[in-house]
């Protein structure tokens, strides 16, 4: 999970992982929050909820590649630190992962999506988003911006992962995508606890510009 000044949800998020349900079934599960440079009580909160926590330079992809690096399970599930991601779910998406022989998922939020949780700009910002990542690369993605991915660590090496920002949350989609046996399903979405980091305008343009760069990095290379 990466966080950045989420005191009002990184407690609620680590206790809505199923942890007890988890071990039952035998999985040895450990939960991971990568901070960003909290300056609030994030880190303390989240130690005494029972995660591990380690540091790392602010940026979305740089805290999942530390992240994704540090961590020491064969399958990993991701999503942000506010309480929006369904992870009272993980059971099922990781049974599904193993049964189904299934290397990534991605968790369709648009399906399942809690009244109030995500405002109109951004809907349309994720539509377009999601338009132009399918038609530049193939895909047929319902939410190509979704935080919360299920896969299994041995398909890291496989990713050509460079983003440093929001658009890494794309990026590995186009990657999974195109080179391990992936698929998105259906979840839900809450409205977040605290305030919002992304700055609608900005980060749109800058992963729109990222797709376009990425295509063109991709055909250089033949891809």
């Amino acid at each position: 999970m990466p966080a950045w000044n989420e005191e009002e949800g990184v407690v609620e998020t680590i206790r809505s992982v199923p942890l007890q349900k988890l071990k039952n079934a035998g999985y040895d599960v450990e939960i991971l929050v990568v901070d960003g440079g909290s300056t609030d009580n994030t880190v303390i909160l989240a130690k005494k909820a029972g995660a591990r926590v380690i540091s790392s330079d602010r940026g979305y992809g740089k805290q999942y590649k530390v992240g994704l690096q540090m961590g020491n399970g064969d399958i990993i599930v991701t999503g942000d630190s506010d309480g929006t991601y369904p992870f009272e779910h993980i059971m099922t998406y990781v049974r599904y992962l193993e049964k189904n022989s299934v290397d990534f998922i991605t968790i369709n939020r648009m399906d399942q999506m809690d009244s109030g949780a995500m405002p109109f700009s951004n809907k349309i910002g994720n539509v377009v988003l999601t338009f132009f990542t399918n038609l530049l690369f193939g895909l047929r993605l319902k939410d190509s911006q979704s935080g919360m991915w299920i896969l299994r660590r041995t398909v890291l090496e496989k990713l050509n992962l460079k983003a440093h920002g929001f658009p890494f949350c794309q990026e590995l989609k186009i990657e999974a995508f195109r080179k391990v046996r992936s698929i998105e399903l259906s979840g839900s979405y809450k409205k977040r606890l605290g305030k919002s980091k992304l700055r609608k305008s900005r980060d749109g343009i800058g992963n729109l510009c990222a797709l376009c760069k990425k295509r063109l990095e991709m055909t250089i290379m033949g891809e």
